[in-house]
């Protein structure tokens, strides 16, 4: 028998009368891949999982036969950071959905890893709060996710990403243990480095999150440009004015066909680019920044203001569903999330156009304008041959581009499996071994969420340096190396 056959017969005592362990081959490929479906595996076994307890035994499991162990909530990400292992167990957690707390006089909620984002906003909203974090899939996205990936949205240039949001995290570390992490914890902030580890320094299994007052006063703008040239020096021009605003994203003419032909937004007739800018705050400078912002947008060839909540959510229908609707004009796709400076953003943008006429694939460019937050949809047909992998050279060229211009290969959708070949682009070797050394403290055997983040795992103990010769997780197969 092997280890995996022999912990699946001890996982069904430990997942006895809660939670339910997947085996049947079938119902496992729901589970092969996240929203980045361009990487699949098909999990050695599946748990939906139903309490810390059980999770922590599950885990305890794992090191006794040394099986590697991924984590997934709802499957929104974009990075392939919840791909499971084909020799490991991938721990569900979207059945964790309780709502256990409301603290309004402290403006905190506790919730389960398995409660959708936008859930907690609901949970809170009558009362005159929300939860300021926005993915666009905030409505099916789990929170437990959004710690993992330090998830944005497009509220974050104000409000910031997750963990400006999080101020404790119940979790499971790699060796079975339960534990809290709190902001308010002396020493390191260890709360800090989980959130956005990937699903790499363990489980969350409760996350207490910081609630917000709903704003006195929202005013939501849309405006059409010839193209975005225009648009792009509108947002220059708008942060340097000293206007922060709660939003502000751009989608190109590609882009508002993908959402056109999928919701039928009915945006502008033939814009070359959209902007979306949202106020908020006190009425009185709301109404201010808004008057600033009609005299810099003076080159749009329209300006439409929301009257009502109904005007506003169809003004974002467009940018929510832009990553979904790609699908209507493409039969496969690569999202991509970059980030540069704002400044070079016209630059950026014009040479993605040469890469796209140079590779012959289409790119359609949806952002976060206001911080330089690049989600370039790299479209292709892979039925083409050889289609796929122009699309990945693109796709990775863009990253370049990114880095080059002095920015980042990721803003808010993390590294995962599919940008971890990239990371030698931003760091040295000593740079990355360091990174793996808080790694290894928490997870010295190397099995929560192996092979996501680094290109070749370190092994805990080894001597940090340029390393000689096949690493040993390569060899065994456990690991890729590119």
């Amino acid at each position: 028998m092997t280890p995996l056959a022999e912990f699946i017969t001890a996982l069904h005592g430990v997942a006895s009368g809660e939670g339910e362990v997947i085996t049947d081959p079938v119902r496992l490929r729901t589970y092969e891949c996240d929203g980045l479906t361009y990487h699949r595996a098909t999990p050695g076994v599946v748990v939906l999982a139903e309490s810390a307890a059980q999770i922590a035994a599950i885990v305890k499991l794992c090191n006794r036969y040394g099986v590697p162990f991924v984590a997934r909530g709802s499957g929104t990400g974009l990075s392939g950071g919840a791909l499971p292992r084909t020799d490991g167990v991938l721990i569900v957690t979207s059945k964790m959905r309780r709502v256990l707390e409301i603290d309004l006089p402290n403006r905190r909620a506790v919730v389960e890893p398995g409660v959708t984002n936008l859930a907690i906003t609901e949970a809170v909203r009558e009362q005159g709060y929300y939860y300021a974090p926005d993915p666009s899939s905030q409505q099916i996205c789990s929170i437990g996710g959004n710690v993992a990936e330090n998830s944005g949205g497009a509220h974050c240039l104000k409000y910031g990403f997750t963990v400006n949001h999080v101020e404790a995290c119940e979790i499971v570390t790699p060796d079975g243990d339960i534990v809290i992490l709190d902001r308010m914890d002396p020493g390191y902030d260890l709360l800090g480095a989980f959130v956005g580890s990937e699903g790499t320094l363990g489980i969350a299994t409760k996350v207490t999150v910081r609630l917000s007052r709903t704003p006195e006063a929202v005013t939501t703008v849309l405006a059409a440009f010839e193209s975005i040239e225009q648009g792009g020096r509108a947002v220059s021009a708008i942060i340097g004015a000293g206007i922060v605003p709660a939003a502000i994203e751009m989608m190109d003419a590609l882009s508002i066909e993908a959402a056109e032909a999928a919701v039928a937004c009915a945006y502008p007739e033939g814009a070359g680019a959209v902007l979306i800018v949202e106020l908020d705050g006190p009425a009185e400078a709301v109404e201010r920044q808004f008057a600033q912002l009609t005299e810099i947008c003076a080159q749009a060839f329209e300006l439409r203001v929301a009257a009502d909540p109904a005007e506003r959510a169809a003004i974002w229908k467009g940018r929510k569903s832009a990553f979904a609707a790609v699908g209507r004009i493409s039969p496969a796709y690569i999202v991509q999330d970059g980030v540069v400076p704002r400044t070079s953003l016209p630059a950026v943008l014009a040479s993605i156009d040469r890469l796209s006429a140079e590779y012959g694939i289409k790119v359609a460019n949806v952002f976060h304008a206001g911080d330089g937050n690049l989600h370039p949809l790299v479209l292709f047909d892979d039925a083409e041959p050889g289609a796929g992998e122009r699309a990945e050279t693109v796709s990775g060229k863009i990253l370049d581009l990114c880095v080059e211009n002095g920015g980042s290969i990721t803003g808010e959708h993390g590294v995962g499996v599919d940008k971890s070949r990239y990371m030698p682009r931003m760091f040295s070797d000593d740079d990355l071994d360091t990174m793996q050394l808080v790694r290894c403290a928490f997870d010295p055997g190397n099995l929560s969420n192996p092979g996501k983040v680094f290109p070749t795992p370190r092994l805990c103990g080894e001597v940090p340096g340029v390393r000689k010769g096949v690493h040993p997780l390569v060899e065994s197969g456990k690991a890729e190396q590119f």
